[in-house]
Parts: C-alpha cells; sequence; structure tokens
C-alpha cells in the first residue's frame, strides 16, 4: 500500500484517535478498540508518530474488512489514517 493512498480526502472523521508518543503495539491496540466502539459507516481518525505502527495498522485494517480511506504522511514523523468501519 502506498503511503500517498488517498479514496477520499474530504471526509470528515467521526471520531480522532492521538497515539502520537506511542510505539507499538499500543497505537493499534487503541485504534481497534476505539474503532469497534463506532457504528458502521463511521469514519475514525488516526494521528500517529510510530512509523512502523502507523505502516501496520492499515495493513491490519484492511485484512479485517475495514476501507481505509488515507494514509498520509502530514510532517517529518507524523501521519495521518481515516478508516471507514464497515464491519
Amino acid at each position: 500500500m502506498s503511503q500517498d493512498k488517498k479514496e477520499n480526502t474530504a471526509v470528515e472523521p467521526d471520531r480522532e484517535l492521538d497515539t502520537r508518543g506511542e510505539v507499538c503495539p499500543f497505537p493499534w491496540v487503541k485504534a481497534k478498540k476505539t474503532l469497534k466502539k463506532l457504528d458502521e459507516g463511521q469514519v475514525l481518525l488516526i494521528l500517529g508518530d510510530h512509523g512502523p505502527a502507523m505502516i501496520n495498522i492499515p495493513h491490519n485494517f484492511e485484512d479485517e474488512g475495514q476501507v481505509i480511506l488515507k494514509v498520509e504522511k502530514t510532517g517529518e514523523v507524523t501521519w495521518e489514517i481515516l478508516v471507514r468501519k464497515v464491519r
């Protein structure tokens, strides 16, 4: 998956999760728990600065059947990931 993957950058997130300052596996665990609380169709914005987690999170959600709307490196070490819950 490309770091620049963008299906729809105009989507407004229903919830935001800030994992900056945290390392694996905590960003993934928190993202999974947060997405679980959302309704189908809602969107989660994940902010992070741990590169390996920001690369693995989209892959993990895709493996679970969720839709990745955006993966973007927004700064030298910061990332934004948009995930739409579909199940």
